[in-house]
């Protein structure tokens, strides 16, 4: 069975990084001919394209597919993906990110592609952006909606956001967790903490943060928190790890004042030091506004740190308010500050949380359940050609 997944870029982040494990796990445990088609991966953000591009066959590429809005650019990524599409003639089309999302299975259908599936991330609208930005990416998925025979959603945030925006219906959208290689995040809980690197005391108290360099996701906020934290509790330090366009106006706001050598910048780290990166905080945060289901706390739950996340979206699907960690109300900075001082003064509490995140993560967070799984519903489209066709519809 020939299946192609279309994504718009290969940049180290959890929707590439999940794209990638899916493809790959696919072609190792079923055998089947699946390809990825990819724009052009460049920018700050770092690049994961060599982990497909070794195979032979599997990378595809489309030049003209890139992730700004370009009239001229996106008629020519649809034929590109188009002729490819007609070449290969698969079974199943599934597409991931906003752009090829839209694009993808735009071509899929003018293929006729027997069955059409995307997965949604993340939200591609929402209050994060302008009235315009809203406007044309809520259109366009409705647009897409209409040759759309099934979604994959990486939460239940997503399929009801979706949903309440007249997108898709109950039985269109399935939910796969966004899996990923455990055994490197179980080891890095086992291993004592090395703050070497950092020029830190090992009594050091690490509060960490794993994103992208960006906008939205809440660097800034942290750095609000920090000096009032650092007055608690003078032997907290700050662990930003990744890189990306804010790097420069972040450090430099760092050293400054009550900061200043408070706060180490790992700058971009390839995927496989994320677990040792993890391994040297004692509390991970997520204060994103735009996630689907961040993949910063399930690996961190992994890792058997309790978290402090913004109730945005599915962070409260690995980030279980009293469970595993804590939620805060976005930009709530003295709800933020309560919940970490609870976790830095409370040793005990901190081992809690994050032994029940380390056991939730290995039921439902493995790379082979997510491919399993993926590879279940494939299996169950395909023998249901009368409803995909009614989805159409």
């Amino acid at each position: 069975m020939r299946i192609v997944h279309i994504i718009t870029r290969l940049i180290v982040g959890g929707a590439q990084e999940n794209t990638v494990d899916t493809v790959l796990g696919l072609q190792d445990r079923y055998a089947s001919q699946i390809h990825l088609i990819s724009g052009p991966t460049y920018g700050p953000e770092g690049s994961i394209e060599g982990r497909v591009a070794s195979r032979e066959g599997l990378l595809l590429r489309a030049p003209h597919l890139v992730r700004p809005i370009h009239p001229w650019n996106d008629s020519l990524a649809y034929f590109e993906i188009l002729h490819q599409l007609q070449r290969l003639r698969p079974k199943i089309v599934h597409t991931h990110s906003g752009k090829a999302g839209f694009i993808g299975r735009l071509a899929a259908h003018r293929a006729h592609v027997p069955c059409i599936i995307h997965g949604i991330h993340g939200p591609s609208f929402g209050p994060f952006q302008g009235v315009f930005a809203n406007l044309t990416f809520r259109t366009a998925e409705r647009l897409a909606d209409r040759v759309t025979d099934h979604f994959v959603t990486v939460a239940h945030a997503m399929s009801e956001h979706y949903q309440r925006a007249g997108i898709g219906r109950s039985d269109q959208f399935t939910r796969i967790l966004s899996g990923f290689d455990l055994t490197p995040f179980l080891h890095a809980s086992q291993r004592p903490r090395d703050l070497t690197p950092m020029g830190w005391a090992e009594d050091c108290l690490v509060v960490g943060i794993l994103a992208r360099l960006f906008k939205l996701k809440g660097h800034d906020d942290l750095l609000d928190c920090a000096p009032a934290l650092l007055t608690r509790f003078p032997h907290v330090r700050f662990l930003f790890v990744g890189g990306g366009e804010w790097e420069d106006r972040l450090k430099a706001r760092a050293s400054q004042g009550p900061l200043r050598d408070k706060v180490f910048f790992t700058g971009l780290v390839p995927p496989n030091e994320v677990p040792t990166w993890i391994g040297r905080m004692d509390v991970l945060v997520h204060l994103s506004r735009r996630e689907g289901l961040p993949r910063a706390l399930s690996q961190a739950a992994a890792t058997a740190k309790p978290t402090v996340a913004y109730d945005c979206d599915g962070a409260k699907e690995i980030c279980i308010d009293g469970q595993t960690g804590f939620l805060v109300p976005p930009g709530d900075s003295v709800s933020l500050l309560d919940r970490l001082s609870q976790l830095v003064s409370q040793p005990q509490l901190r081992t809690i949380l994050g032994r029940k995140g380390q056991s939730l993560a290995q039921q439902d967070f493995s790379v082979e359940t997510m491919v399993e799984r993926t590879w279940g519903l494939y299996q169950r489209m395909l023998q249901d050609p009368v409803s995909m066709k009614n989805h159409r519809n």
